[in-house]
């Protein structure tokens, strides 16, 4: 008999080979559309649930990924500089880079660094329950994000700059410095309205000495810099 009940994408874990969420029934969004749980909302109603979970679930983290963390092109160091804004409303965040997606061996340092080959380590050492994918090409972010769900209980959120992702619980497409910044102000928006962060008596981006390294050696890079102020 056929399930007709809509496939759920929600943290996990769903166990070793979670099934794609594609072949599950779960469209991709269009412009002005956002994805939650699996189901088509509108990109504001997705903004506003972003937000929150940002807000409240334990250990938020940012994941940036090339695409923002080297200025390869005009308008990324911009971006850059939103997903810094970004975190500068999410009290106790902290910004752990993807600078490439080479296997790292022998020894992953899951506080300075995400591996795609491994996200689950970075994820389970630092009790992440909310991340955010920003800057992340997508075919690595949709292999990352089924390991994540199926090992972890992860709460997963891209900002993807071409047609979003099924495979996490909550996905904006085409993703420029305007919608993260309409992130930022949904944020505002939940602390005006009253929502306590979970963190609201923590200072905003927390990194590690190990990763203020790594984040300005990679800001510098090539010359103006990504992640530069």
């Amino acid at each position: 008999m056929i399930n007709s009940k809509p496939y759920r994408v929600v943290p996990g874990p769903e166990g070793l080979l979670p099934p794609a969420a594609a072949t599950c029934g779960v469209v991709l969004p269009e412009k002005g559309e956002g994805l939650v749980l699996g189901s088509l909302q509108s990109e504001q109603d997705t903004l506003l649930v972003m937000a929150r979970e940002l807000l409240t679930r334990k250990n938020p983290t940012i994941f940036p990924g090339p695409l923002v963390l080297w200025a390869w092109k005009e308008g990324v160091a911009e971006k850059a500089a939103s997903v810094l804004e970004l975190a500068d409303e999410i009290p106790g965040v902290r910004i752990i880079p993807m600078p490439d997606y080479r296997p790292i061996y022998p020894k992953i340092d899951p506080e300075a660094v995400i591996n795609p080959c491994h996200p689950n380590l970075t994820i389970w050492h630092n009790k992440i329950e909310v991340c955010v994918f920003v800057g992340v090409h997508c075919h690595f972010a949709n292999i990352t994000l089924k390991m994540i769900r199926a090992g972890t209980n992860c709460y997963t959120i891209t900002l993807c700059h071409e047609a979003g992702h099924e495979d996490s619980m909550a996905s904006l497409p085409f993703c420029g410095s305007d919608q993260v910044r309409a992130l930022t102000e949904a944020i505002r928006q939940l602390k005006r309205e009253g929502l306590r962060p979970r963190y609201a008596d923590t200072p905003g981006i927390q990194l590690t000495p190990t990763q203020q390294t790594v984040l300005s050696g990679l800001a510098w890079q090539h010359g103006d810099g990504a992640l530069a102020e």
